[in-house]
């Protein structure tokens, strides 16, 4: 879920749906809205000589956008053998148990409430589906259940919603923390400067081929929210809603209660500090 459209400065992205790199391929569900952007992208991800595929994010509990993701994974070849979830918001998992269903399928998450079958997902697990290699990276912030999948191959990591293709997230407060999704941030940045990861696969927008430059800039852009919002509670501005007005008056009305989440994990993060 995002909250801004375009920013100045923001890397710009590639394509959205279709082939991204050798092993992923997006499938751009209809939910497109000011808070999904383009739609949530369900990916499919595969070993190219392999049978089997692994999708993650089947999205919303939509049957004909579920069932064209069997279809493409079929018209390469492949079998859907397991699904995977970055979270439980509903664009991206309510169309889960029905995809399950449709392709007798476990689902594999974090938060158990939302796993089908008896194996959940943490820091650590590799999956290797028809001999596929994606890694588990624990990413919390944006909500406490968020994960991302490291695919070394195609040095590329697949973020959900931690980082989107265009704009910046909701830490969704209170379930999300921003000490936490910093933490995600700096965790994605070693990924790239550690781990050559130079590919966000999104859950929402275009492909981005400079993963380094963006989560440098959304931690640039966290400290900056961060400053103004402790600024505004030093002018005055001291409910959330209040300091919302002044700090996001640039972004869409319609937006704001989005960005007052935010603003709640932000009062909460100057508190916990000392700052405010």
């Amino acid at each position: 879920m995002t909250y801004a459209s375009a920013l100045p400065g923001q890397p710009r992205g590639g394509t959205i749906g279709g082939p991204a790199t050798d092993r992923a391929f997006c499938v751009l569900a209809p939910n497109a809205s000011p808070m999904t952007l383009d739609g949530t992208n369900t990916w499919i991800v595969a070993e190219p000589d392999s049978d089997l595929a692994v999708v993650i994010d089947p999205g919303p509990l939509d049957d004909a956008h579920l069932k064209d993701v069997i279809a493409t994974a079929e018209r390469a070849g492949r079998r859907v053998a397991l699904t995977l979830l970055t979270h439980g918001h509903p664009d991206h998992a309510e169309g889960a148990a029905r995809f399950a269903e449709l392709t007798r399928t476990s689902v594999r998450a974090l938060d158990p409430a939302l796993r089908l079958g008896d194996e959940g997902l943490g820091l650590g697990d590799v999956i290797t589906t028809g001999g596929l290699e994606l890694r588990v990276v624990p990413t919390p912030g944006h909500t406490a259940d968020s994960l991302s999948f490291h695919l070394p191959a195609d040095g590329a990591v697949l973020t959900g919603d931690t980082v989107l293709g265009r704009g910046t997230t909701v830490v969704a407060h209170p379930d999300g923390r921003l000490g936490d999704y910093l933490d995600s941030l700096r965790r994605l940045r070693s990924l790239a400067v550690d781990d050559g990861v130079d590919t966000v696969l999104p859950g929402h927008g275009p492909v981005l081929n400079d993963a380094r430059g963006v989560v440098e800039y959304y931690l640039a852009h966290r400290a900056n929210r961060l400053a103004q919002v402790e600024t505004a509670v030093e002018d005055g501005h001291r409910t959330p809603s209040e300091v919302v007005a002044h700090v996001y008056a640039d972004v869409d009305r319609s937006l704001w209660p989005a960005a007052e989440l935010s603003v709640r994990a932000q009062l909460d993060y100057l508190r916990e500090h000392g700052l405010i």
